[in-house]
């Protein structure tokens, strides 16, 4: 039957174009209820929705979003497992976590999946289309329990012992790490080859004992540098 809504495929007023979003939760209550208030964002779309994780690394390839909201606890594939996936996969969307649970447990794993955010479902609205607004623009997102869970397990780790052996080009390269910028933008930013950044991260890694570029964005702002 055709759609005589004016609507255009995925509920969205004609015209209207944005920071394009996938809902994935196993919870359809959620997604009616996230999907209502976004749509209502002039700069935000809902282009799609996924009941589990392997659905939403499926409607993530072919979609190609900008943002995913994806929960983490669901039945068959979970979120931490699709956000490998999508990983693997070199699907280029910013993945944020919206989710209930808070255990160390759950919080580091997806944030080493590649996670750009982790979030409350108790988040304000206003603050989730900010954060939304955020991860898209290439920033690290992470509410203030969620950055202490994290951190204590960088101290842990040894990594503030260490921030000495950085070089000053290698603190450069981290302070711009942390601004949400990509190796594309840092190159362009220190005139340098994208190889040369790609080392310089490698060995800010190392040497912090980090496990990637979330660690490396966290412990920057905590150490002073960047935003």
């Amino acid at each position: 039957m055709a759609d005589t809504s004016g609507r255009e495929p995925g509920g969205r007023p004609p015209g209207k174009h944005g920071i394009k979003v996938l809902l994935v939760d196993d919870h359809q209550v959620v997604r009616r209820g996230l999907r209502t208030f976004l749509e209502v964002q002039d700069d935000i779309e809902v282009v799609g929705e996924a009941a589990d994780g392997a659905e939403g690394v499926e409607q993530a390839e072919q979609l190609r979003p900008d943002v995913v909201l994806m929960d983490v606890k669901m039945p068959g594939m979970d979120g931490i497992e699709a956000l490998r996936r999508l990983r693997e996969l070199g699907n280029a969307a910013r993945v944020l976590v919206v989710t209930s649970f808070t255990e160390q447990r759950t919080v580091i794993p997806a944030l080493r999946a590649g996670a750009a955010g982790y979030v409350y479902k108790d988040v304000d609205p206003d603050a989730l289309a900010g954060a939304i607004r955020s991860v898209h623009a290439g920033h690290v997102l992470l509410q203030p329990e969620v950055a202490d869970v994290l951190l204590a397990q960088e101290e842990t780790g040894g990594g503030q012992g260490r921030s000495n052996g950085l070089t000053e080009r290698e603190r450069e390269v981290l302070t711009l790490i942390a601004d949400g910028r990509s190796n594309r933008e840092i190159a362009r930013a220190l005139v340098l080859s994208e190889k040369t950044v790609k080392t310089h991260v490698s060995n800010i890694l190392m040497k912090l004992d980090l496990a990637d570029r979330t660690q490396a964005a966290l412990w920057a702002v905590r150490h002073g540098m960047g935003a």
